[in-house]
């Protein structure tokens, strides 16, 4: 939960680093949220505002912490543009996102595992 909330408190914070278990913490608890709205959304016959309201909230944080990601894996953050082509984007995007950290400093600052 720690790791959601830092990434709320960087809610549009694009330089730096993030770990791997900072990412994908972010969006397991991403997805879990998600679902609890969807639950609300169905029993109180809102029609998916809440959780349309949810993803809207969480677009920026969620662009900034993939961003960040590949600043890790020394890569830009212009990267995420890579999601647009269809299936195969997707999979490299997954691909670099499960990579390891690149090791020491790199051109977006000290690896945060070593903090």
């Amino acid at each position: 939960m720690n790791y959601w909330l830092d990434c709320l408190n960087k809610y549009a914070e694009f330089s730096g680093r993030a770990r791997r278990a900072e990412y994908w913490m972010f969006t397991a608890f991403n997805i879990l949220f998600g679902i609890g709205f969807q639950i609300v959304d169905v029993l109180l016959g809102t029609g998916g505002i809440l959780g349309g309201l949810f993803s809207l909230a969480l677009l920026l944080p969620g662009l900034a912490v993939f961003v960040r990601r590949m600043h890790d894996t020394g890569r830009s953050g212009w990267w995420w543009l890579i999601v647009f082509v269809p299936i195969v984007g997707v999979i490299v995007a997954i691909v670099f996102l499960c990579q390891d950290s690149q090791p020491g400093e790199n051109a977006y600052g000290p690896n945060p595992k070593g903090l």
